[in-house]
């Protein structure tokens, strides 16, 4: 399977919505704008769809989008679990389904409104759940306290500071001052901002947080073949993979053997496996960043460098424009838009046709990547 995966297919559309605080729209309508645009993006029309894939937590299914769009007989349909975890794995889910021939265009999507709808972790009643019957209780409340325990670990182990969680935010800050797309185009980011600004959990400030968006991206995968006859200039999606560890407990990976070595380090040892290329070859990469401090403990899981070593590697401007590893390159979740993760694939499906807004030179190879600390996956991208 893997081998008929490698360059089979190819990302030839993606859409979008604005990214606000607060949309009018239902997250259905957003959906279908987005899934519209890639379409058209494309050139493809929407009665030729027949595969969708999206995630567990999308309030809207594929019956209404089909009929929305005016899509034809769908033939494969897919949901993704764990969240952000998910995102890459859409576009593997529907790359597979190309490839062997059980549909012929597919649209992978997220439709969110989270700026503007109910917060999910005030209702801890309905957290109880194991693993949560163990850390509601005491206080781990919201997904930012949970990553705030891996972070304090990670400091005490490896000696990171807070310094080199600024570095992650002002790369994706950087690049949102860049794209007029990004919720936070007009508004830049100093060391001293970060550095005052209020705690959400300790150690992780209001910077090191996502953003709470509306908004819906989606892509258009098709064969290599049908790709050639697109509209835009194809992205092969080159290789895929998911990841879930054993005794991985999901956001709460405390009592494991190793709590620092994530889902992340699972799905890399796959993709790399069946990929032509390495950590070395890749010219640009959107890590997934709900949290500054997941991008260090990505670094590491990927094989940027060793274990230990992902805050070092933040330092002098390694993850900007020009630096040995440009990240989030459309301003990720921290600065761009929160959309589960989705806007990372979009964003690096524009640096591979050279029309990113931080456009890295001569970009060739994209890893992009989902949620660590949930069960996840990735993709590597080539032009």
């Amino acid at each position: 399977m893997a081998a008929t995966l490698k360059d089979a297919t190819a990302i030839v559309g993606i859409g979008q919505t604005p990214f606000a605080r607060h949309l009018p729209e239902s997250e259905k309508a957003l959906a279908c704008r987005a899934i519209l645009a890639a379409l058209a993006d494309a050139g493809i029309a929407p009665s030729e769809v027949d595969a969708f894939a999206s995630y567990t937590m999308e309030e809207t299914d594929e019956v209404e989008v089909a009929k929305s769009i005016g899509a034809g007989d769908v033939t494969f349909f897919s949901k993704v679990g764990y969240g952000g975890g998910g995102s890459c794995a859409t576009v593997a889910h529907l790359a597979a389904a190309v490839a062997t021939g059980q549909a012929t265009v597919g649209v992978a999507w997220r439709s969110r409104k989270r700026g503007s709808g109910p917060r999910p972790w005030t209702d801890t009643a309905v957290q109880l759940p194991t693993p949560g019957q163990w850390t509601r209780p005491f206080g781990l409340l919201r997904p930012a306290d949970e990553i705030a325990m891996l972070a304090r670990r990670y400091m005490h182990e490896y000696g990171a500071t807070r310094d080199h969680l600024f570095n992650v935010a002002m790369a994706c800050r950087n690049r949102a001052n860049e794209n007029p797309a990004a919720i936070m185009y007009d508004r830049p980011l100093t060391r001293e901002m970060y550095m005052t600004s209020r705690m959400i959990s300790e150690p992780l400030c209001l910077f090191d947080n996502c953003l709470e968006t509306d908004g819906a991206l989606a892509c258009v995968i098709v064969s290599a073949e049908r790709a050639r006859d697109c509209r835009q200039r194809p992205v092969y999606v080159h290789s895929v993979a998911q990841g879930l560890p054993a005794q991985h407990h999901g956001m709460v990976n405390y009592w494991n053997d190793d709590p620092l070595t994530g889902p992340a380090w699972t799905a890399a040892r796959h993709l790399w496996k069946h990929a032509d290329f390495g950590p070395q070859d890749i010219d640009v990469a959107q890590i997934y960043d709900a949290f500054t401090p997941l991008i260090l403990l990505s670094l590491e899981g990927y094989g940027f460098c060793a274990r230990g070593e992902g805050a070092a590697y933040t330092e002098g401007g390694a993850l900007e424009t020009g630096g040995r590893l440009p990240i989030n390159t459309g301003g990720g979740g921290l600065s761009e838009a929160y959309v589960h993760g989705f806007n990372l694939i979009n964003e690096g499906v524009k640096q591979l046709r050279g029309s990113s807004t931080a456009q890295v030179p001569g970009a060739a190879t994209c890893l992009v990547t989902a949620g660590e600390g949930v069960p996840t996956s990735a993709l590597l991208l080539r032009a």
